[in-house]
Parts: C-alpha cells; structure tokens; sequence
C-alpha cells in the first residue's frame, strides 16, 4: 500500500487507516458483511509487537481446520511494511498473533499460497527491485527468502496456476496504477517471460492494478482489480478470464463488477480494494478484505 495513492488523490497512502474485515456469501462475486461477524477483525490497535499505522492486504489460508491470516502491518516507527499474522478456528473470531517477516525495504500483499507440500510467499516488494520468493521453513511463522524470480519493480504481484503453467499479473510500472502486465513461467524457479499480449491493461486506472487472489468459481477464472480512477483503492472490480494460453489472453468484466466498495459508514466507509475469497465445505463463500 505504500506504493502510493495514484495521481488524482490528495490523502497519502501512509496516512489511510485500513482494517481487515471478513465478509460472506452465495459466490466470490456476491459477498458481504454477515451479521454473525464483528468487523474489523483486525485493526492497527490489534498489532501488539509495533506501532501500527493500519493493516492491509490480508491473504488467508486453511491448514487442519484453523485459519492463518496474513497482512501488511506498516510500522510507524520505520514507516515501512511488514508482515503479520492472525489466527482463526472458525473463520470468525480472529486472535493477532505476530510480525513473521521483516525486511529492510517496504513488504505489503502478502499472497500465500501452497504449491506441493510447502507453503510460499510473494510479497510485493518494491524496494528490493524485483519479485522475491519466499518458503516457509516453519509455517505459519518462520519464512525464508528463496530467491528473486523476476527482476521487475512490480506492485502487487498476484501469482495463480492454470492448465500446468504458473502465470502473474503485475502492476508495473507502479506509479500511476494503470498499467498490468502478465508473466508465465513453467515452475516457480524456471525463467519467468511476459506473455507476448502485455501489458493487458494500459493506461486505465480503473481496471489495471490487482486486488487479491485470483479465484477459480464455477469453471470459471476470475481476477479482481483495484479501482484506482479517481483516488487510490477506491473499489474493487472484478473480471473473468476467457483465454488464457502462452500467446492469448481475454477477460471481461462480470456483471457483478464492482464486487466490494466503500459502504459509507463505519470501518470501511471509504475505501476497499482488496478480496481473498475462499470456498466452504458447505458451498458458501468467506473471503477476508480490507478496508478504510
């Protein structure tokens, strides 16, 4: 979140007080606050072990029934990024846990992913210069950085497999978030090479910079994308993807889009611009996101 607010928004992106709240619903595309949760579930005054001026960008995963939530906590006191954690066995009630990860250059978007029978990290990490891997030696709290894996200055690095390939989208060059770019690579650590139709987005700041995990629903591959347009994280959009091979890429956006957007009172009465919507056993749909 550090990376900015975009051009046509005067409060720094530093200065917003972003919480994390979870929401629910019939699909990814039709989520909302459930009366059963007290959102925010976690806020800047959650944060125990810094100074907090918000958390953000909260990626969850389900290990032997207990969830682990992981979020951008930026410090006051360095003003850069950092990642924490928070703890659920219902998905529900949610207990701050600790910093896992600290660099010294601004972390934020901590996608967590599994992919065999370890976990990884790609957080954005603009300062470093590229896209770093990370695996956890010691889930959910001990990560080590594995390697760069694509020298770019990216934004919100948003990584997914499909059809045997790992793809990512991008937001580079970061400053006005208007540009996205896609890269594919056969593995984690093979050379990674932009797909020949990128950028896929250009110069539309209302569809460009990513917002979350991209979901698989129904057949169907849906990406979400920030709403930057008018100030920076406005809303998120959502849009699925038709064609997606090494030399074709199309997408439109769904009839539900926008899916998330400020709701004019209370935690999230401004601003939300990110979604991490995953499936229930009993067919409805959590997704923790953010919100100022």
């Amino acid at each position: 979140d550090q990376a900015g607010p975009g051009p046509t928004s005067s409060v720094p992106a530093s200065q917003l007080q972003w919480a994390i709240g979870i929401y629910t619903g019939t699909s990814p595309l039709q989520l909302s606050a459930p009366a059963t949760i007290r959102n925010p579930v976690i806020s800047r005054n959650d944060v125990s072990d810094a100074r907090a001026q918000f958390v953000a960008d909260p990626f969850m995963v389900r290990q032997d029934g207990r969830w682990y939530l992981f979020f951008e906590v930026l410090n006051q006191d360095s003003d850069r990024g950092e990642i924490g954690l928070a703890l659920s066995d219902d998905g529900i009630h949610w207990e701050y846990s600790r910093i896992v990860l600290v660099e010294p250059f601004h972390l934020s978007y901590p996608h967590v992913f599994q992919w065999h029978d370890d976990y990884y990290m790609i957080p954005e990490t603009l300062g470093a210069g590229c896209v770093s891997l990370y695996r956890a030696t010691r889930f959910p709290t001990d990560w080590t950085r594995i390697a760069p894996i694509l020298p770019v200055t990216c934004a919100d690095p948003t990584i997914f497999r499909a059809d045997g390939v790992f793809w990512m989208f991008g937001c580079v060059p970061v400053g006005n978030s208007d540009t996205l770019r896609l890269y594919y690579a056969a593995d984690l650590m093979t050379p990674w090479q932009e797909h020949p139709k990128s950028p896929i987005v250009e110069g539309d700041a209302r569809i460009a910079r990513p917002a979350g995990r991209v979901t698989l629903w129904d057949d169907r591959m849906i990406r979400f994308a920030q709403d930057c347009h008018t100030r920076y994280g406005e809303r998120v959009r959502a849009f699925e993807i038709l064609e997606l091979t090494p030399t074709a890429y199309r997408e439109r956006e769904v009839e539900e889009s926008p899916v998330l957007c400020g709701t004019g009172g209370g935690w999230n009465s401004q601003r939300m611009h990110h979604v991490d919507p995953h499936l229930m056993t009993d067919g409805r749909w959590m997704a923790c996101v953010d919100g100022c």
